[in-house]
């Protein structure tokens, strides 16, 4: 029986949604956690749980930095503009690491989100700064090489971060083999690409359904100042990858780079099956208070004749 999985991105996606999603739906975590604790990366530790968001019984997939690695995305006003001057000293309000796209998931009180997460920052060429190790695509590659993961699961981590590498290409204006910026260089980034190529390997998938992507609105700051949404580095990677972005009236970058790269990667087909039964269904938590409901909905089902 064919077995796909339907990614529902209603609310956006982001790399550490859709782990969650994914070890909801029935990745096992063993398997995802082997992969982690292998790799060459030092200054994080990963916390799954569940947590209450919108209401709904969740997964949260949470890279935890160090303070060496830690970013500090923690402030939505910040990030979108509000109140503060000046560009930056990173990504998106410091952002070295987790999809910037939505609120932190340790919910309080049923579903009062904390606007605090680990979120993916873009990239931004070949220029070090503030003491953070940014890391280009050999050395990523290198990474993924060593990792306890299978081979297909180390081609599917390699097809992510090559969409988000060659975007940031574009973006800044240099070859990739100079690229060396936060997105894919960020501790939590590689986290959770890895821990999506190591999930999806383990669903033993024979598809994947990506319809189209809410397209937020506004701005979001990066190292250079506030840039529209969706990002370059975004909205190339829709461009490179032929995905439907669909324009909603939420203020904020629902889909992020990491996001976009996941939904490129893994996409067979951008329609679901006329009919179907759902076999199993999981829910990742977004990170940011934006509005929606901030879960990414996974479903395995099987085509009907």
């Amino acid at each position: 029986m064919t077995r796909l999985l339907y990614l529902e991105c209603t609310s956006g996606i982001s790399g550490d949604m859709c782990a969650a999603a994914l070890l909801d739906v029935g990745a096992r975590e063993e398997v995802v956690r082997a992969a982690l604790e292998s790799l060459d990366v030092e200054g994080f530790s990963v916390d799954i749980a569940r947590v209450v968001k919108s209401g709904l019984d969740v997964c949260d997939f949470n890279v935890v930095l160090d303070a060496v690695h830690e970013n500090h995305d923690h402030d939505m006003a910040y990030l979108h503009g509000h109140g503060q001057g000046g560009g930056g000293d990173c990504d998106h309000g410091h952002v070295h690491g987790h999809d910037h796209a939505h609120e932190h998931g340790h919910d309080h009180a049923h579903g009062h989100d904390h606007a605090h997460g680990h979120e993916h920052g873009h990239g931004h060429g070949p220029v070090p700064d503030g003491g953070h190790r940014h890391r280009g695509p050999r050395e990523i590659e290198a990474i993924i090489e060593g990792a306890a993961m299978t081979e297909g699961a180390k081609a599917i981590a390699r097809r992510i971060f090559a969409l988000v590498a060659d975007a940031e290409a574009r973006a800044h204006g240099v070859p990739v083999d100079q690229v060396h910026f936060h997105e894919v260089g960020a501790v939590d980034s590689i986290a959770d690409i890895v821990a999506i190529a190591a999930a999806v390997d383990d669903l033993a998938l024979d598809g994947v359904v990506v319809a189209d992507l809410p397209c937020g609105t506004g701005t979001v700051r990066c190292q250079h100042g506030l840039i529209p949404v969706p990002a370059p580095a975004t909205a190339l990677i829709a461009e490179i990858c032929g995905l439907p972005l669909t324009p909603v009236a939420v203020e904020g970058e629902l889909v992020t780079p990491t996001g976009a790269a996941v939904a490129g990667a893994l996409r067979t087909a951008d329609a679901l099956p006329e009919r179907f039964a759902i076999r199993r269904i999981g829910m990742g938590a977004g990170k940011r208070a934006y509005d929606t409901p901030g879960i990414l909905r996974a479903m395995i089902i099987e085509p009907l004749a």
